[in-house]
């Protein structure tokens, strides 16, 4: 038992001095290859504190050797652009004046829910308060806000009603409507299918956000029917 103690205890000091010297970025907010060299770490640094048949300078010597190569990928990631696009990525507008970048959203592997998501983490509660909205290479999400923003009812927060040319049944419940409703407005919108709508929202005073594949978005307000208020 004392044993154990004594090699954990090794090695929680050599992987705090290991993470310590890696720098306050590898702490925060990490690119990807640095994401996998602290998984990297953490496993190495299990296997001598679980295993007492192997000698515990095998880890200390794994961790050390991974310290390296993160020392080594970070040079070449700062003095070598092409690189750091390869290893780290690039930021992806998903927002911009003609509203969102289909194409940079899939490419991400997100949806139009993710988006809404990270626009209300944001403090963005409709999808035209932004002006421009990114995912920045580690993941992080940013908007720029319209010097235009406009004032938003936050009692009531816009729902999605077509995602991906699909309506939304719980939020057709919720806003107490159905697809007939909206078909007609897509009508007066000559717009002949819903298939050809990415995305559709909807609040509480009856603004929409309307947004069809391949086409800038617009915004209007329709009045809402009788009981539909949430």
């Amino acid at each position: 038992m004392g044993l154990i103690f004594l090699r954990t205890a090794i090695i929680f000091i050599a992987l705090l001095a290991v993470m310590r010297l890696m720098g306050k970025r590898q702490i925060g907010e990490m690119q990807p290859f640095e994401l996998v060299i602290t998984l990297l770490i953490a496993e190495l640094a299990c296997i001598p504190m679980a295993d007492t048949s192997i000698p515990l300078l095998y880890g200390i010597i794994s961790m050390l050797t991974i310290f390296f190569l993160h020392q080594l990928v970070l040079l070449i990631d700062l003095n070598f652009q092409p690189f750091k696009t390869l290893v780290g990525g690039r930021p992806s507008i998903v927002i911009n004046k003609n509203g969102i970048d289909i194409s940079q959203l899939k490419k991400n592997n997100l949806d139009v829910s993710d988006l809404i998501e990270s626009m209300r983490a944001a403090g963005f509660f409709s999808l035209d308060e932004a002006v421009y909205a990114l995912y920045e290479a580690n993941g992080q999400f940013t908007a720029m806000p319209r010097e235009d923003k406009p004032k938003e009812n936050k009692e009531s927060l816009p729902v999605l009603i077509i995602n991906d040319g699909k309506y939304d049944q719980n939020n057709l419940r919720l806003t107490n409507t159905d697809e007939k409703f909206f078909d007609n407005i897509l009508r007066e919108k000559q717009i002949r299918s819903v298939r050809k709508v990415f995305v559709l929202t909807m609040d509480g005073t009856g603004k929409i956000y309307l947004q069809c594949k391949g086409e800038k978005y617009q915004t209007f307000r329709i009045p809402l029917p009788g009981g539909s208020a949430w």
